[in-house]
């Protein structure tokens, strides 16, 4: 019975720790996050950033936008390097934050 009992408890809390695979947290937390582009029917290289759930740590959804938004360019351009129009370098008192969310933009360099 005993074994019965670790075989099907053992394999669902094995499973619990893969779905935080390829996911990194940032200051601890794992944000939600999004890069798309501003128009692409334009040009992909002008992107927003988006992270919610900013209130759980201001400075690792900082982190999070910049390692999504790179992530984003590197993607689509090879490139990790960004002109950031509003970014996770800019002033924390421009930084635009409702419900919760960040949002970051910015322009992918070719």
């Amino acid at each position: 019975m005993l074994a019965a009992l670790v075989a099907v408890v053992v394999p669902a809390g094995c499973s619990t720790f893969k779905r935080d695979e390829g996911r990194i947290a940032f200051d601890g937390v794992y944000f939600r996050s999004k890069t798309a582009a501003v128009d692409k029917k334009v040009t992909l290289a002008d992107f927003t950033t988006t992270v919610k759930g900013v209130s759980a740590s201001f400075d690792g959804a900082r982190e999070a936008g910049r390692y999504e938004g790179t992530r984003y360019c590197i993607s689509n351009y090879g490139t990790s390097k960004i002109d950031w129009s509003v970014g996770p370098d800019t002033d924390p008192q421009r930084l635009t934050i409702v419900d919760d969310t960040l949002t970051f933009s910015g322009r992918c360099r070719s």
